[in-house]
């Protein structure tokens, strides 16, 4: 299973998330000067270790910069790691908005289909057993409980993992990320509206097949209705 976040469960994790989620929120926007060191870490209940650990967290993932003299400052969105899991999953916690999403849509058509045709000419049988494994992890659980999301998140990362590409690869934490958000988004007030697994299925058939032209159109199909159901949600 492939982590929406990082699994820290220690007070600076909690910190930071606090603290990010107030950004992504726009409760605290850029340019933003933060409490100082004594006073923030008395008003989150933390030592001040535990304070700057959550700011290093925060800088690290180009939400905040901290100055000497000049104290820690939100940074401007373009500074932001929007693909870092941890941010992915911040920004969820609250309404991301309709553009946010339609970006990591537009993303996905820029990246998956090409992967997709890339993974089927370059495939090995660990592969597809691991696309086929994630599969059946989908059926099994449907994608309305975590499990069912964890393997289509494996799905999707087997699929980049398959290319061989190491840009591509190191892109698959985010877009798992990305697809299990939008796919909690989707059904936040009512259950999904089909079925996704057809597609899926479809899509592994062309990579087995080494079909890499069919590959990246199935792949762009799934995506295409993956948003058409995403912008039904958000019309509700």
């Amino acid at each position: 299973m492939l982590p929406l976040a990082s699994a820290a469960h220690r007070l600076h994790g909690s910190v930071a998330r606090d603290i990010g989620i107030a950004i992504l929120a726009g409760r605290t926007p850029p340019g933003t000067v933060l409490p100082g060191e004594i006073a923030a870490s008395a008003t989150h209940a933390v030592s001040r270790t535990a304070y700057r650990e959550a700011i290093r967290i925060l800088s690290a993932k180009g939400l905040v910069e901290s100055r000497p003299k000049a104290g820690t400052r939100v940074s401007e969105r373009g500074r932001w790691n929007l693909l870092d899991p941890d941010i992915l999953a911040w920004a969820f916690e609250t309404d991301p908005g309709e553009a946010f999403i339609r970006d990591l849509f537009e993303l996905r058509r820029i990246v998956e289909p090409a992967a997709a045709e890339l993974a089927a000419l370059r495939r090995s049988a660990r592969d597809l057993a691991r696309m086929a494994a994630a599969l059946d992890g989908m059926a099994r659980h449907g994608l309305a409980v975590p499990a069912g999301r964890a393997a289509d998140q494996a799905f999707h990362h087997a699929i980049l993992e398959a290319t061989g590409n190491a840009p591509l690869v190191a892109l698959s934490s985010s877009i798992a990320a990305s697809v299990t958000w939008t796919t909690i988004y989707k059904q936040r007030r009512r259950a999904l509206p089909r079925d996704p697994l057809p597609e899926h299925r479809a899509l592994y058939e062309a990579i087995e097949a080494g079909e890499g032209a069919l590959a990246r159109a199935r792949m762009a199909e799934l995506i295409r209705l993956a948003l058409a159901d995403t912008e039904s949600s958000m019309a509700e």
